[in-house]
């Protein structure tokens, strides 16, 4: 996130750690070792249902949740943030008073997160272009869900793919990415891609292309919010809800994209790579550019090996094996982003709500929080910041072991199921390192 400020998820450092740095690292290796013995002993049969599991809420809630007038006034409430959130963009200040800034960066993109967590899978609805191409399908008498043709089965989620690694180029790598005319641009093509994707496909291309809903979806699978395969909405333990995550075409590249672009930010900002990378020859737009796209690609190839390798080792040769282990993958994913974007969150997210009350830098105060100051607390408490990036990430790497490890006695034949899951082991134990070494690295 050093795309727009301060790189607040630096806070905690090495020397903040109440152990050292080198002993904190050994001790999560050997933490999510020890885990996946213990659960090949203990966790022989598979326990996760997905879909079909979940308590079910009471029936008013599902009938509120389902009624067209809710899902209204959900859809609204997002489409009127959205044109509130443009007049800044269209007619605000080229300066980083300007909230539009931390509203993309922060508010939206940090913010699906949480968002996700707490309420679910609440960003389908809110998502503003949906609800425009609602709107648009309606005046028009088109059946939303009806395109010109048919959007391709194999295309499956590698269109968002694309969109978030553009995002992340546009947050980290983009010269002049804190300015108004290259914001402008990227989210001029993005509307305009979305839209005319969905004229030509339905609105399914949103859940196929849209990187911002694909990435609350998934976030989403890991709340306790869920609905169940008779349509009721139910309440269920996370991970079971991750399991009922299905596999697409694509899906192994919307999680090697989140997962490598959030390790790039951190590595990035290291001193190392500042320093080499301003004695080449070469622009650091490029520089960066080939980074982001060698470290998507590292996860990609490493986790996809890992997975097919898995096959082979315990007789179940499948083509199809990374796309059922990259449920696994998500919770790593969210330990990243918590771990190098708590802090920024929390610091720039109150900025950005101060200077949302002035949209156009003139002096307004529209919510009343124009005059507030941003509240620094948390920046006296390093120490307990260290410690809960390092729990963030150890403890996704955790869930991530769990999720696999019930996959694989789900597929894998009894006998070999625990060495089929070695490869992946070894994976996540290095994903783990590098991911702590890369975080308070300095």
């Amino acid at each position: 996130m050093n795309a727009l400020l301060l790189p607040l998820h630096g806070i905690g450092g090495r020397q903040d750690l109440p152990v050292p740095f080198g002993l904190a690292v050994g001790g999560a290796a050997v933490a999510i070792a020890l885990s996946f013995v213990i659960l090949g002993f203990a966790w022989r049969s598979p326990r996760y249902r997905g879909d079909a599991s979940g308590k079910p809420l009471p029936r008013a809630i599902t009938r509120t949740v389902d009624a067209p007038w809710f899902r209204w006034l959900v859809r609204l409430f997002g489409l009127a943030v959205f044109l509130y959130a443009m007049v800044s963009l269209l007619a605000g200040v080229d300066r980083l008073t300007n909230p539009i800034f931390g509203f993309v960066y922060i508010v939206v993109w940090v913010g699906l997160v949480p968002i996700s967590l707490l309420f679910g899978p609440v960003w389908r609805t809110l998502n503003p272009l949906r609800t425009i191409h609602l709107l648009l399908s309606k005046v028009l008498r088109q059946v939303p869900s009806k395109g010109l043709i048919e959007l391709p089965r194999r295309a499956g989620m590698w269109p968002a793919a694309l969109g978030l690694f553009a995002f992340t180029w546009l947050e980290l790598v983009a010269p002049d990415r804190a300015t108004l005319p290259v914001l402008q641009a990227w989210l001029a093509l993005y509307v305009v891609i979305m839209l005319f994707g969905a004229i030509l496909f339905g609105d399914r291309w949103f859940s196929s292309a849209d990187p911002f809903e694909v990435y609350a979806t998934l976030m989403a699978r890991l709340s306790v919010w869920g609905r169940r395969t008779d349509g009721l909405l139910v309440i269920r333990r996370p991970l079971e809800n991750l399991d009922g995550l299905k596999p697409r075409p694509g899906l192994v590249g919307v999680v090697a994209a989140l997962l490598g672009s959030t390790a790039y930010d951190g590595f990035s900002n290291s001193s190392a790579w500042i320093g080499w990378a301003q004695n080449q020859d070469v622009s650091m737009t490029v520089l960066g550019t080939c980074a982001l796209i060698t470290f998507i690609l590292f996860v990609l190839v490493t986790y996809s090996g890992a997975t097919l390798l898995a096959g082979r080792l315990s007789d179940s040769r499948r083509t199809s094996l990374p796309g059922l282990f990259a449920h696994s993958v998500v919770p790593i994913a969210l330990g990243y982003v918590v771990a190098h974007y708590l802090t920024l969150f929390i610091l720039e997210g109150q900025r950005t709500l101060i200077y949302l009350s002035d949209p156009l830098s003139n002096g307004a105060n529209v919510f009343g929080t124009g005059l507030l100051a941003v509240n620094t607390g948390i920046t006296n408490h390093s120490t307990t910041i260290a410690v809960l990036q390092v729990l963030a990430v150890v403890g996704g790497h955790l869930m991530g072991v769990v999720s696999a490890h019930d996959r694989a006695v789900a597929l894998f034949p009894r006998h070999k199921a625990l060495l089929g899951q070695v490869p992946l082991l070894v994976v996540m134990v290095g994903y783990t390192v590098g991911g702590l070494i890369l975080l308070f690295s300095s």
